[in-house]
């Protein structure tokens, strides 16, 4: 990753500058004297989202001054803290989130303002933990918002449209153990004659695949696990048997890479898949994502596996999770509890741009919704009628923004429509 470019290399940023401020107060000269300008993360998303034509702000040389409010249940902590760094501090003070996302690498703010989820069919996205927000607004004001205010559910996965995020507080509870199994081929009749069954299977259940074999090469299921337990096994799908081991590869680099398996730990050392202390995964690699309505899960794997062949020319893995609905306007499981499906190709840029349109059309059909942070095509037009609230999300980000001082070419394309 340099300067000018993402996590993975594959979007390069146009901004003249990227500011480092070491205090809120200099976050709020910089926002106020700016023309146009974004906040950046940890560079992770597949596209242009936090980019600026102008400036950029990156917020990671602010202490997180991470603070617990126990009668309230709840943690504040700076938005460029990553996940792995709360974790920790949570774990070590007898707390717990009750969802992570797959990689403990990226920023809270980042991670809830594109719409990242985590897995559990009785488990929220991200952003639904999220009880308050303050951020600096285009006049260089500081503004605190909490949950149930006005405009707070259109704020959270809010794009960087509304202002610089320099402080998330999310929902806390008491600290719980859980374990993580693996199991391997499971017959793709199992997931699709009863994908309730394999999605409920644990806490939070993630399958692994390649679409145009008979089986789902791995199964990883998380349990949570009542105080005192050590926990066992669950019940294997039929059809399936335990895995020799949790990654496909089998590699030693990548079983490095991997937390813990087979084995009762804390939930900051399982919920996500990636320890923090090594790279995630190569770079080399292009991603997408839609959350389809449960629903429509279904069908939708049914159609992917008619182009199984084609997909997995160029695919790396496929993952597949789900999640309950929330009520962020502009989150992708807002309204409605829904399945993900997610793609890590290759990086050959033509071809996977020519296929992941073919594939989102189709998806989109079915009520998709793609994930904000990854590589995506929609305008606006077509995602509009996907979000009851699109409309209210484009009224309330004008009142915080009139002038577009956080627009980018990412907003104008998704959300306000070129011709806007």
């Amino acid at each position: 990753m340099t300067e000018a470019s993402n996590w993975s290399d594959n979007f390069r940023f146009i901004a003249a500058r990227v500011h480092r401020p070491t205090s809120i107060d200099q976050v709020r000269r910089l926002v106020a004297e700016a023309s146009r300008i974004h906040a950046v993360g940890a560079r992770h998303s597949f596209n242009g989202s936090a980019d600026s034509p102008g400036d950029m702000i990156d917020l990671a040389e602010i202490p997180p001054a991470i603070s617990i409010d126990t009668e309230r249940r709840t943690v504040s902590v700076g938005a460029a803290t990553t996940y792995a760094a709360l974790a920790h501090y949570l774990q070590d003070e007898g707390w717990a989130l009750h969802n992570m996302a797959s990689l403990p690498h990226i920023t809270v703010a980042g991670a809830v303002s594109t719409g990242t989820h985590g897995s559990g069919d009785r488990l929220g996205t991200l952003s639904s933990a999220v009880a308050a927000l303050e951020l600096v607004t285009a006049d260089g004001d500081l503004v605190r918002i909490g949950r149930g205010e006005p405009g707070f559910d259109g704020m959270v996965v809010g794009l960087g449209a509304f202002g610089v995020v320099t402080r998330v507080t999310l929902d806390i509870e008491p600290s719980y153990a859980m374990r993580q199994d693996a199991f391997a081929d499971i017959p793709w009749t199992t997931v699709l004659s009863d994908l309730d069954a394999v999605m409920g299977a644990g806490t939070s259940v993630s399958l692994f695949t390649q679409w145009s074999g008979e089986t789902v090469g791995r199964m990883w299921v998380k349990t949570r696990l009542p105080p005192g337990e050590p926990g066992t096994m669950p019940v294997l799908p039929r059809g399936a048997c335990p895995a020799e081991h949790p990654s496909a590869r089998g590699t030693a680099v990548a079983l490095l890479r991997l937390t813990e398996f087979g084995v009762a730990g804390p939930w900051s050392e399982r919920l996500c898949h990636m320890r923090p202390e090594f790279e995630p995964s190569p770079r080399e690699q292009i991603q997408s994502e839609y959350m389809l309505p449960r629903t429509q899960a279904v069908a939708a794997i049914t159609r992917l596996r008619a182009i199984g062949e084609r997909i997995d020319a160029l695919l790396g893995i496929t993952e597949i999770r789900s999640m309950t609905g929330d009520a962020v306007w502009l989150s992708p499981a807002h309204g409605r509890d829904s399945v993900a499906i997610h793609f890590t190709w290759n990086k050959e840029p033509q071809a996977v741009e020519v296929l992941t349109r073919e594939i989102e059309a189709m998806l989109m059909s079915l009520g998709g919704r793609p994930h904000w942070g990854k590589l995506m095509h929609a305008p606006a037009a077509r995602l509009a009628p996907l979000y009851p609230k699109w409309q209210a999300f484009r009224d309330l980000a004008r009142t915080y923004d009139p002038s577009g001082k956080f627009q980018n070419a990412f907003l104008a394309h998704h959300v306000w429509g070129v011709a806007d």
